[in-house]
């Protein structure tokens, strides 16, 4: 059973990592692996008391199925007491009064997905995370912009648009696509850089495509690559301005 439970388990990630089918039959198979390690435990312990009392060899394979199981169920034990102590919410946003809109992304996401959530999410957020705040930064947007766009390159995030601020935009927004570590779930992330009277404010959302908790993962994201950016601008040289060329003098003809 402890053996089944782990390829069922391995199955249930191949499953979300290719793609294969729809994020709710894979879940159910990772649930059904999690049930499988359970049931190899009480069977695991069914089995010590039999060798206790009649002497019969098979302690090894107990044991075995004890190691087994314990060893798949204890991530998501911790991450099921995690989520006890963050608050339900998978879409995390630096700006929830303007959150970046995802527009090249709406497409792949669920419908009831692609708008912020609101004001209930924004108050959850603030009581379980107050530090994810805007970043002010002391340079232009267009470098904080190729910082951001560095890093988000660097991390190798799935990009879907990237637009720079310019002189007939004000705005620089880049759209990306994340996956978490062991399940390879799809997070999506959209970076908006503005340009204001101190140099540039950089607002990011992060928010899940699936899933009412995301156990602290979306603040996670925000908060490590709002840092980033932060040390990115710090190092990064800001352009200089082209020279501009004054017009040659006019030459005189020469007289005969």
């Amino acid at each position: 059973l402890a053996l089944f439970a782990l390829v069922v388990a391995a199955l249930s990630v191949l499953i979300v990592r290719s793609n294969l089918l729809e994020i709710e039959p894979a879940l159910a198979t990772f649930g059904a692996a999690l049930g499988f390690a359970a049931l190899a435990i009480l069977f695991a312990f069914l089995a010590f008391i039999v060798i206790w009392r009649t002497g019969k060899s098979g302690l090894g394979s107990a044991l075995a199925g004890l190691f087994l199981s314990v060893l798949l169920l204890v991530y998501p034990a911790y991450l099921g007491y995690r989520a006890s102590k963050l608050p339900s919410i998978s879409d995390i946003t630096t700006d929830p009064s303007n959150p970046p809109r995802f527009d090249a992304l709406a497409a792949a996401r669920p419908a009831d997905r692609v708008a912020y959530p609101g004001e209930a999410t924004a108050k959850k957020q603030e009581a379980g995370y107050p530090d994810i705040a805007p970043l002010q930064v002391s340079t232009s947007a267009k470098v904080a912009y190729d910082v951001a766009l560095a890093l988000v390159t660097k991390r190798k995030w799935r990009i879907a648009d990237a637009r720079p601020p310019g002189a007939g935009r004000r705005e620089g927004t880049i759209e990306a696509t994340a996956r978490t570590p062991i399940m390879g779930f799809r997070d999506d992330v959209v970076i908006r850089v503005s340009p204001d009277s101190d140099g540039a404010r950089v607002d990011v959302r992060s928010a899940s495509r699936y899933g009412v908790s995301d156990l602290g993962t979306n603040a996670a994201r925000v908060r490590g690559l709002l840092e980033d950016i932060d040390d990115g601008v710090g190092n990064a040289p800001e352009p200089r301005p082209e020279p501009v060329k004054k017009p040659e003098p006019k030459k005189r003809p020469g007289k005969r």
